[in-house]
């Protein structure tokens, strides 16, 4: 069977559920939308707040250590990845750095051709600046994903023509955790002689990445999503590779991103990045147990529910659920009322009413959509938090079903299930 309804995997050892209810503390379960600023990250950027405050673009001595700040946390990144230094350019996040590449990489060859590829499910902040881009005298093919959320290969092969300039396909998905063919993909970009730029928010600090190994020319990533500070992330940009800069001004990263470099947030990016290597192999085998033992508990004791993407090329730390007959933003609300912090997708679009792009684009019709549950774990939470979670859940759905005239004509038998 496929993993719509069903997720049959070796039970991965059950942990005896307890009442935390008499003392309820908070459950973080939404780290794909920030994490906590890890403390030794904070204790690395106070002193470019109170005694290394000096502009780093000054001449004089005084300025030398926040200069040198910015440079170590440039050398830990750009180690990290496989790239040089000089190819890391820092920025005010991920959004901008997705910007960025797709912009300034489109302004840069337009000369060359004006059609970009990419996929229907990635982040607004690549999906938005494609449109517009659109609005702009380009064209964009937006590839299909299939039901688990991985991009069609074929299909992105097919689509390129003799003017396509950039492929942009993120690394892994911020709302169903599906890790995409990276290799694969740069392999096709490489021999189309094509561009090629993921966007790496939810994987750099998760994964290991080796830009050069996947020739991936350009790399967004963002500081808030690996236990640094919010405000800071970077582009790498392949050295040969022109982008035109956007933010005109001053002549701060090598005169293709002007304004004062926000020193704290970078020493704090580094920090964090140097934190995510030297722990990234333990926290993925703990966090990959914790999250198969919630999904077994989810699936084994909720009915109709749907385990969304892939079922192992997945982050080690996401489990993003679809619960039929239930609406996702009641769900939340109840969850949040028994001290669980969790979210239906992406942070930036928790307003909108519409159900996930991503999910429609895997395929899910827009009442089932409407109920999905991302629930996202660190590697500090606990076996006994994953049984507290599942069991308000179910909880928690079970209530919301008994108030669902859908679910009353299906249990009566007037409707048909998705079991």
């Amino acid at each position: 069977m496929d993993n719509r309804w069903n997720y049959e995997t070796e039970r991965p050892g059950e942990h005896p559920a307890q009442n935390r209810e008499a003392d309820r503390k908070m459950i973080y379960m939404d780290n794909a939308a920030t994490t906590k600023t890890a403390p030794e990250v904070a204790e690395a950027m106070m002193p470019y707040f109170t005694e290394l405050y000096g502009n780093p673009s000054s001449l004089y001595e005084f300025s030398d250590k926040a200069r040198e700040g910015i440079e170590r946390s440039r050398t830990v990144i750009a180690e990290m990845i496989g790239a040089k230094p000089e190819e890391i350019y820092f920025t005010s996040g991920g959004t901008e750095a997705d910007n960025w590449a797709l912009i300034g990489t489109a302004q840069a060859y337009a000369w060359k051709g004006k059609h970009i590829i990419t996929t229907k499910i990635e982040h607004h902040a690549v999906l938005h600046t494609a449109q517009y881009l659109e609005e702009h005298g380009f064209q964009v093919t937006y590839v299909n994903v299939d039901e688990n959320g991985m991009v069609k290969l074929k299909e992105l092969e097919q689509a390129i023509r003799s003017d396509t300039i950039l492929i942009s396909v993120m690394f892994a998905n911020n709302e169903i955790g599906t890790i995409q063919p990276i290799r694969e993909i740069g392999e096709i970009a490489a021999r189309n002689g094509i561009l090629f730029h993921t966007d790496a928010v939810q994987a750099f600090g998760q994964l290991p990445i080796h830009v050069g190994r996947y020739h991936i020319h350009m790399l967004s990533a963002s500081a808030h999503k690996l236990n640094g500070p919010k405000g800071t992330g970077f582009l790498y940009i392949q050295n040969g590779v022109q982008t035109q800069g956007w933010i005109h001004g001053g002549a701060q990263e090598r005169g293709r991103r002007a304004g004062t470099e926000n020193v704290p947030g970078i020493v704090g990016m580094g920090k964090a990045a140097e934190r995510a290597a030297a722990t990234m192999a333990r926290r993925i085998q703990k966090e990959r147990r914790l999250r198969d033992y919630l999904i077994w508990k989810m699936m084994k004791e909720v009915p109709y529910v749907r385990l969304n993407g892939h079922r192992s090329q997945r982050l080690a730390n996401n489990a993003s659920f679809c619960f039929q007959f239930v609406e996702g933003e009641s769900l939340l609300i109840m969850l949040d009322m028994k001290g669980i912090c969790a979210s239906s997708g992406s942070a930036c679009t928790s307003d909108q009413a519409d159900p996930s792009h991503v999910l429609l684009a895997c395929g899910l019709p827009p009442e089932i959509a409407h109920g999905s549950l991302r629930l996202t774990l660190n590697e500090e939470n606990t076996m006994e938090e994953m049984d507290y979670v599942a069991a308000s859940v179910k909880e928690a759905v079970g209530s919301l079903r008994k108030k669902s005239p859908a679910y009353e004509d299906f249990v009566k038998g007037n409707i048909q299930g998705r079991g």
